[in-house]
């Protein structure tokens, strides 16, 4: 299968990316991406049967999606996830086309793909991450990445970028990864005698920055926050409208759980981080780094907050500042299409 648009949906969690909108951007032609992190989050026994829920309600949003698009659809698992291979099992028994997968290194995902249609993409933020992933899939497996996705500083959620550095400056935009990681691929390419494509993440937010990508030699863009404030969200309103009020000075970089910095927008939830550690009540034992009776407060609740509409976590671009208005998916890449064809040299 091959996309229309060169769009990759990015999946946000918890819940903000089901079936909803990832078969919405799916139809209108690019790649739509259900969040695959704590997926289960309204089953009844979400808290007591962790597992069973998510793997359940996984089953559930991709049969959902095939039922509302014929297009492609994949799903995005944490490398960090403490169920991370069975619920990547779960999903590929489904069917799913895509497996797209960040917050650590990869490096077992061709071995949980292998003898299905499955695609693979790993999310890089350098040129080093992606030739030391690819050296591991050539070394250990004989074959190499199906997509690469290059994450920039200006992305929402999770970031492989240290805080410091992002608030210094002394990071590589993305207009200097994605010719990096091309290069660091080049070897891989060649012995295997295919084009990996690369795709470029974090603050893409106009036609006109899809083009400008493309023409770096970029085969699409994944973007994310735009496709927050359409109608077929998953979001509550409330989420969506945390963008659209959201000032330049709003968005900003919070401690996370996961060990790495994320980008949110400021609220009461992240005020009252500011101030000190939020006790957890409970633990789901969802991430292999976090540690309950150390960890600032706890990632899932934060986030199933916000997405229900409630105070919480409300992970977001550097441009969700921009967002104005709610609009449908199918006019979004519309517009998104149109403009990036007077670009594209």
């Amino acid at each position: 299968m091959v996309a229309r648009v060169p769009i990759v949906q990015g999946a946000m969690g918890i819940g903000v990316s089901l079936s909803g909108l990832a078969a919405a951007v799916a139809n209108a032609g690019g790649i739509g991406v259900i969040s695959g992190v704590q997926t289960g989050f309204k089953e009844p026994d979400f808290v007591k049967n962790n597992l069973e829920a998510n793997k359940r309600a996984m089953i559930a949003q991709i049969r959902k999606a095939r039922e509302l698009s014929d297009g492609i659809i994949g799903i995005n698992m944490l490398a960090a996830m403490n169920n991370y291979k069975e619920l990547v099992m779960t999903a590929i028994a489904e069917g799913i086309d895509l497996v797209v997968s960040g917050a650590g290194l990869p490096l077992d995902l061709p071995e949980l793909v292998k003898g299905t249609k499955t695609k693979i993409a790993p999310i890089v933020s350098s040129g080093k991450a992606a030739a030391l992933i690819s050296k591991v899939y050539d070394k250990k497996f004989a074959r190499t990445t199906d997509m690469f996705i290059v994450e920039g500083p200006e992305a929402g959620g999770h970031l492989g970028f240290k805080r410091d550095d992002i608030e210094s400056g002394n990071v590589k935009s993305l207009r200097e990864l994605i010719p990096e990681v091309l290069e660091a691929i080049k070897p891989y390419e060649e012995k295997y005698g295919v084009k990996i494509p690369v795709i470029a993440a974090g603050g893409v937010f106009t036609g006109k920055d899809i083009a400008e990508y493309l023409n770096l030699g970029a085969a699409g863009v994944q973007m994310a926050t735009r496709f927050v404030a359409t109608e077929e969200c998953d979001a509550d309103i409330n989420f969506k409208m945390a963008y659209i009020n959201a000032k330049k000075e709003d968005i900003r970089l919070v401690k996370s759980p996961v060990g790495m910095p994320g980008r949110a927008v400021n609220n009461s939830f992240t005020k009252l981080l500011d101030e000190g550690d939020i006790k957890v009540k409970r633990c789901y034992n969802c991430l292999i780094p976090c540690d309950p009776r150390t960890t600032p407060y706890c990632i899932s609740d934060a986030l199933m907050s916000s997405v229900s509409g409630g105070e919480g976590l409300v992970f977001a671009g550097s441009n969700a500042y921009r967002v104005e208005k709610i609009v449908k998916v199918q006019e979004l890449i519309d517009e998104l299409v149109t403009e990036a064809e007077q670009f594209v040299k």
